[in-house]
């Protein structure tokens, strides 16, 4: 049986507390709530997929803290932000390079035989899952969108 990122998310945990690593830990916390959080509102126990989802849209709500962070000039709060997306990376899939993701749009447009901005959404349809939690969405969007302006 596949072992639950859950799981390697809670040793890892144990691991951080024994050795002190306090910031790592405070990510590690907030990680397990949320995940807690989706499992007492929709009364589940969730699988890597879904745990993975998770992990993502944390991730997506710290890019967008950055943006904002930036644009107020924050260097002391992008730091931290940074900081808490490299925990959350830690126990995503290993990401795609960019090289990857072109080659994926690239098949995903031609598989899905998208030849305008408007047929966007079906190649997103296509990548979501492929790529969750292994690139920034955002990013692949843009491509999407450069790759069917062409």
């Amino acid at each position: 049986m596949m072992e639950l990122l859950t799981d390697r998310i809670k040793e890892d945990m144990k691991a951080s507390m024994k050795g002190g690593h306090k910031a790592r830990l405070g990510v590690i916390r907030l990680i397990l709530s949320a995940i807690k959080q989706v499992e007492v509102d929709e009364r589940i126990v969730l699988d890597n997929e879904r745990t993975i989802l998770v992990l993502d849209k944390m991730l997506k709500q710290r890019r967008e803290s950055i943006r904002l962070f930036a644009d107020a000039d924050r260097q002391d709060l992008i730091a931290i932000e940074e900081a808490e997306i490299a925990v959350i990376q830690d126990f995503l899939p290993q990401a795609l390079t960019d090289e990857e993701v072109d080659l994926m749009v690239a098949g995903a447009v031609r598989e899905s035989g998208a030849e305008s901005v408007k047929d966007m959404g079906k190649v997103m349809a296509l990548l979501k899952t492929q790529m969750q939690g292994r690139a920034d969405m955002s990013v692949v969007s843009v491509k999407i969108k450069t790759a069917l302006t062409k």
